[in-house]
């Protein structure tokens, strides 16, 4: 199985490849970010993050998509922003019909440390274990993408 996730945003979306035959045999195919620059128009910047999605679809061919809910105490600014995305990348995943599956930042935690708190570092340490990576990947929106693969692999029957 291919699983594609994403951690959605404007500025930055990360992005995760990763094969699984089973929980305890999985590999990072590629992974990395999608980045738009903010003096474009945002309409230029959201066509860029269907773009390169489509791009990583039609090379990878993902059996799935793990994507991150949208959870803030942000600002109002930063939800909308992060919402306009997340419509794109939705839509591109409903366009080429892959199942979606959503998942909050508590159950990811949970999923890759056993602890619904656990701070970005033991995040990050965890999906280098998990994908026996040399290092932790950057930027932090890639490694979050991972992990979102990751917990759809650990909270799947096999």
């Amino acid at each position: 199985m291919v699983i594609l996730g994403i951690d959605p945003g404007l500025s930055l979306t990360g992005w995760g490849v990763v094969e699984a035959v089973s929980r305890d045999k999985m590999k990072a195919l590629k992974y990395g970010c999608i980045k738009t620059a903010p003096p474009s128009l945002l309409i230029e910047r959201l066509q860029l993050v269907h773009d390169k999605l489509q791009s990583l679809i039609d090379i990878y061919k993902p059996d799935v998509v793990a994507i991150e809910e949208i959870f803030f105490l942000k600002a109002a600014r930063s939800v909308a922003a992060v919402g306009q995305s997340r419509g794109a990348i939705l839509l591109t995943i409903s366009m080429n019909k892959i199942p979606l599956f959503e998942y909050n930042p508590r159950s990811v935690k949970m999923a890759l440390t056993g602890y619904g708190s656990a701070d970005k570092h033991q995040m990050q340490h965890m999906v280098k274990t998990f994908l026996k990576l040399k290092e932790i990947p950057k930027p932090d929106d890639t490694a979050d993408a991972l992990a979102m693969a990751i917990c759809h692999i650990n909270t799947m029957r096999w």
